[in-house]
């Protein structure tokens, strides 16, 4: 059976991306800001820690990814850990602490002082989400969110937030992903001119 061609809702899924998509270029310099921290704990040998379900866990290493790999530009590998992908470690916390401590758990573990959380939420109010929030707080980590419509409580406990206003969870998880990118290219520009600057003093004690 073939589908026809009535593309409507194709039309109207686009046409949904338009107004948070354009809204999005007021966040720019919140974005650059977000890369240049993370870019920073980074190379001084933090680490970023990524939290999120379902899609949003999907986007969240689709970011380590970038981290550890590499997005545009050759650089040194980068320490970022996407915490629903520790499988085993997921859920043996999820069966002997509850699934509300799944990721706040590995948080205690693998943060420490000065490190980041990116947390990820299309509603804002995840429980084991906000949990990893505030085990970063306790951490004394800086917390950053990406989230659906505001105000919702994880941008509450978090340090800073971008809160995409897009009814869809689609719709933001697809402006999600388009940050992420925008983020990668931050670090990236960052261990650029990082790198360059070091060349630069390396040249002038010969």
């Amino acid at each position: 059976m073939r589908l026809g061609r009535d593309r409507t809702w194709a039309r109207e899924h686009l046409s949904a991306l338009a107004a948070p998509l354009a809204e999005l270029e007021a966040e720019l310099p919140r974005v650059d800001r977000w890369g240049e921290r993370i870019g920073r704990v980074l190379l001084a040998g933090g680490r970023l820690l990524a939290a999120g379900n379902g899609g949003s866990a999907a986007e969240a290493q689709h970011l380590t990814a970038e981290l550890v790999g590499r997005f545009r530009a050759e650089r040194l590998p980068l320490s970022a850990l996407a915490l629903h992908a520790e499988t085993s470690t997921l859920t043996a916390i999820g069966n002997d602490y509850g699934q509300a401590e799944a990721f706040a758990r590995q948080v205690r573990a693998h943060g420490r002082p000065g490190d980041v959380l990116l947390a990820l939420s299309t509603s804002g109010r995840s429980p084991n989400v906000l949990a990893a929030a505030d085990a970063a707080a306790d951490t004394r980590m800086s917390t950053l969110a990406l989230t659906g419509p505001g105000p919702n409580p994880l941008a509450d406990a978090c340090d800073d937030a971008i809160c995409v206003d897009a009814p869809s969870s689609a719709t933001v998880q697809e402006v999600h992903l388009v940050v992420v990118h925008l983020l990668c290219g931050a670090v990236d520009r960052l261990c650029a001119a990082v790198g360059a600057a070091r060349g630069g003093e390396e040249a002038l004690e010969r």
